[in-house]
């Protein structure tokens, strides 16, 4: 059984029906069932289509139904729900998970109580052991390893896995959640894994009650309990969002919801924090020296020969315009830019999960709940820890910092847990001392921060949970058996719950700002080209739209914006952009026309006049060119790279001496291959043939270039080699000699 290709039509049928295509959905559920052994959903499909090609009868034929409407939204609920159903029968048989073996086992166990089918509360296999739960005064703390204990941690389980497994809910999983919700009986801790559980549930089988149970946890209010509610309502929400206009008593209930300013601010940050999610394997590669910006495509050969976009030090105010700065810093702290490592890490950047990666091979997190249990002091995982001699005085503190640092998720504090007592003993005393400091600052933090921030805790606890969420669904054994709901795009800001709870103006602007601080262009531009009808005169929208096209490489697309940008207010860095995509696009003739405007607007401006330089490069007119490069030369004396090019106009100019005083100056610094090239060039034009063999050599056994990127790079020179003076028909003598010589 292909169980990829029921997934796939599982998901394309969802498509399906949210378009309203029925008869295509119709089609591929007829395909599903033909892969199930279970009969009654093949007469339920039956029923579906006899009911379909009736109400398609009926309005071909005109006759008027005042239900009708009600009953198509019932029949597409219906394909919909059977589609689960299906999915669901042929997963459990064909799919070898570990989620079905467990809800096999269940299934045994409870068919052992003689009750096969739960109704009530009083039909489930674990009710006596609940009940006896209880009956327990809410002041008993049992040993860890007394039998109460070990009863109640498998009572635990048993609710867990019950909640997550059930495929529809009933009168017993509400009698159960109002349970755990209103007896006290149950911790909070405990509380949250099985809101966790419901989450999971409806990520496997979509049922509205599921829903209305989360909105119910998220308003009892309990804090670490709620956000967990709220975050699992959203994930679904924006999962099922093609379901969600079909189902109107769940549109209508987050309506109600979203009067309530405290609702979507909340939202506002399980959201932002959702969408920060994107950033983590970015943040991990970068912090491990993983990657390195790409060349762009259109770059020309000059620059890479030249080294032309490194004269000067990277200057902040030529890329993103500075104009900018100011509206970023109105802005709300989530929408600020965020450049140093503990910025993001405050504002809940996930900065540790390539550091904890490698800490989740423990037993600990081979039992499925543990994935998800917020941190706690008194979790029994500590006990090792107590028996530690030099770990154990300080375990009490040590797990309150622990508990306490909102800059470690519960499923990493687990792991760091685990992984203390294999450490040397000088590194288990040094992580005491610095847990010590820790909770010092963490109580000054809290009375600095609770009476200026009253959504600190909230925000902290979404943060730790979406982020223990993240590595269940990138690193648990159990994660192929879950569709990874953070590999998607995650534009939850074009889904209908965020019409719905946000005012969409607003927090589209913030979120398009956020966007683009964080280098997501595309998801920037689609935000900022909503904006455009409402703000037709704001120059900056149109300047970040064009930003955001160049760096995403539409180079026409960014000069019609920046064109309409400098329509409005005309600016050098405007200007300059223009030309850039001008010489980004090959027109060097108007982007040496718009770099020459800039230079009158601003003719002190370095950036400028390297520009200007550049495109004279481009256009050959190396006299002009090198008037440029001199003034760069001469107000910046130390830097060694403004050398290369002028070297390189003297050379094509033929002025032999004066490149080679510069290539000689310049070879105090570090040359690379294309400088040896060009030296090789010089010393052939000079009548130095072996000396330019050697340099050409050098180049290539540097190991900055290949031997087939030498001869490109060679043909490309063969013209101006040829009118420096050199034989055309010597060149290819040449390159042989020097093939043999590097063998």
């Amino acid at each position: 059984m292909d169980i990829k290709k029921t997934i796939l039509q599982h998901k394309q049928l969802c498509t399906f029906v949210s378009e309203k295509k029925v008869k295509q959905s119709l089609d591929i559920l007829s395909d599903m069932i033909a892969s199930t052994t279970t009969g009654n959903l093949r007469d339920e499909f039956d029923n579906l289509v006899m009911t379909y090609r009736n109400m398609l009868s009926y309005t071909i034929e005109g006759i008027r139904d005042p239900e009708r409407n009600k009953v198509y939204l019932k029949l597409i609920q219906s394909i919909l729900e059977l589609s689960d159903k299906v999915r669901q029968d042929i997963l459990s048989h064909n799919s070898g998970w570990n989620t079905y073996w467990v809800k096999q086992q269940a299934e045994k166990e409870q068919k052992l109580t003689g009750k096969t089918i739960v109704e009530t509360v009083d039909d489930l296999m674990f009710k006596s052991d609940l009940d006896e739960w209880l009956k327990l005064s809410n002041e008993i703390n049992p040993d860890p390893e007394s039998e109460i204990s070990k009863k109640h941690k498998q009572l635990i389980k048993n609710i867990f896995n019950h909640l997550w497994l059930t495929d529809y809910y009933g009168e017993a999983e509400e009698s159960l959640i109002n349970i755990f919700l209103s007896s006290r009986k149950f911790r909070w801790y405990e509380s949250c894994i099985f809101t966790t559980a419901i989450t999971l549930s409806s990520f496997r089988n979509w049922q509205t009650e599921k829903l209305h149970h989360l909105i119910k946890i998220y308003e009892s209010g309990q804090e670490q309990v709620m956000e967990r509610a709220l975050s699992g309502l959203i994930l679904n929400l924006h999962y099922y969002n093609g379901r969600v206009i079909l189902y109107p008593e769940i549109s209508s209930r987050i309506k109600e919801m979203a009067a309530v300013p405290g609702f979507r601010e909340h939202c506002r940050l399980i959201v932002l924090q959702i969408i920060r999610s994107r950033e983590t394997e970015k943040l991990s590669r970068k912090l491990n020296d993983e990657i390195l910006p790409q060349v762009a495509k259109l770059r020309p050969r000059i620059e890479e020969k030249l080294d032309l976009d490194n004269i000067l030090p990277n200057d902040k105010n030529e890329g993103k315009n500075p104009d900018w700065l100011e509206m970023f810093n109105d802005s709300e702290e989530i929408f600020k830019t965020m450049e140093e490592l503990t910025k993001l890490q405050m504002e809940g950047a996930d900065v540790y999960m390539s550091a904890f990666a490698n800490l989740k091979h423990f037993d600990f997190f081979k039992d499925f709940q543990n994935w998800f249990v917020p941190f706690y002091p008194d979790h029994e995982i500590l006990n090792e820890i107590f028996r530690d001699e030099v770990l154990g005085p300080g375990t009490n503190e040590m797990a309150e910092a622990m508990y306490k640092t909102p800059f470690i998720c519960n499923s990493d504090k687990y792991s760091l847990i685990l992984n203390l007592k294999y450490l040397p003993s000088s590194q288990k005393s040094m992580m005491l001392k610095v847990f010590r400091m820790e909770l010092e600052g963490l109580e000054q933090l809290e009375d600095d921060e609770s009476v200026t921030d009253p959504n600190k805790k909230f925000r902290t606890n979404v943060t730790q949970y979406l982020q223990d969420i993240y590595r269940f669904f990138k690193l648990s054994p159990y994660r192929k058996e879950f569709e990874d709901i953070f590999s998607g795009k995650l534009d939850i800001y074009n889904s209908e719950f965020f019409r719905l709870t946000c005012n969409a103006a607003e927090a589209e602007a913030g979120l398009a700002d956020y966007f683009f601080s964080k280098d997501f262009y595309d998801d920037a531009l689609s935000l900022y080209m909503k904006q455009v009808g409402d703000k037709p005169a704001d120059s900056q929208l149109y300047e970040k739209m064009g930003y955001c096209c160049q760096e995403m490489g539409d180079y026409e697309e960014a000069l019609k914006h920046y064109r309409r940008a400098e329509l409005i207010d005309r600016k050098a860095w405007t200007i300059k952009k223009i030309g850039l995509c001008f010489r980004r696009l090959g027109r060097d003739e108007e982007a040496l026309e718009y770099y020459l405007q800039a230079a009158d607007l601003e003719p002190e401006n370095l950036h400028t006049a390297i520009m200007t330089a550049h495109c004279y490069l481009d256009l050959r007119e190396y006299e002009k060119a090198l008037n440029y490069y001199f003034r760069v030369e001469y107000n910046d004396p130390g830097n060694l790279k403004i050398l290369r090019p002028i070297a390189y106009c003297y050379f094509a100019l033929g002025k032999f001496d004066e490149s080679e005083k510069y290539y000689d100056r310049l070879s105090a610094g570090k040359l690379n291959a294309h400088d040896l090239i060009n030296m090789g060039h010089l010393a052939l034009c000079q009548g130095r043939k072996k000396e330019s063999i050697d340099l050409y050599k050098q180049s290539i056994i540097s190991g900055e270039i290949t031997r087939e990127k030498f001869m490109a790079i060679f043909a490309e020179d063969r013209s101006l080699l040829v009118s420096l003076g050199i034989s055309n028909d010597d060149l290819p003598i040449l390159l042989d000699y020097l093939l043999f010589a590097i063998g």
